[in-house]
């Protein structure tokens, strides 16, 4: 048997720890089935998207630990983990995810508040009188 391999994947203030092995398909976050943690479908593709590239939907058995950010955010962060660990299980797998731009990490997050401002960019409101 082959040892399980294990990887990070971040996304925003989402991180999810991923531990791939050989298996038949089950892909659990948090000790839940993935398509119970994620009840929209776009999400559930996003998990899978990593799969469906290298065509091994049931091939792996995953576990995952998602905490911080948003659902969306997690999803996100889970599918660079798993394109990740993939990578590691089976280089060959490498050209065909880095194609797909599954390899690339989403630096976009919140921009920090700034003094003399309401928020990031915007200003106090302006009052001639």
């Amino acid at each position: 048997m082959e040892k399980q391999k294990n990887t990070i994947g971040r996304r925003k203030e989402a991180v999810a720890r991923v531990y791939i092995n050989k298996g038949t398909g089950n892909i659990t976050v948090n000790d839940k089935d993935y398509k119970n943690y994620f009840s929209l479908i776009y999400l559930q593709n996003q998990v899978e998207l990593p799969f469906k590239t290298i065509d091994a939907l049931d091939k792996f058995d995953v576990k995952i630990n998602a905490q911080g950010g948003g659902i969306k955010g997690q999803a996100e962060a889970i599918k660079l983990g798993i394109a990740r660990a993939l990578c590691e299980v089976n280089i060959e797998f490498r050209p065909a995810l880095k194609a797909a731009g599954l390899l690339k990490r989403d630096p976009r997050s919140v921009e920090r508040k700034k003094p003399g401002k309401a928020k990031a960019r915007r200003s106090f409101q302006f009052s001639k009188r």
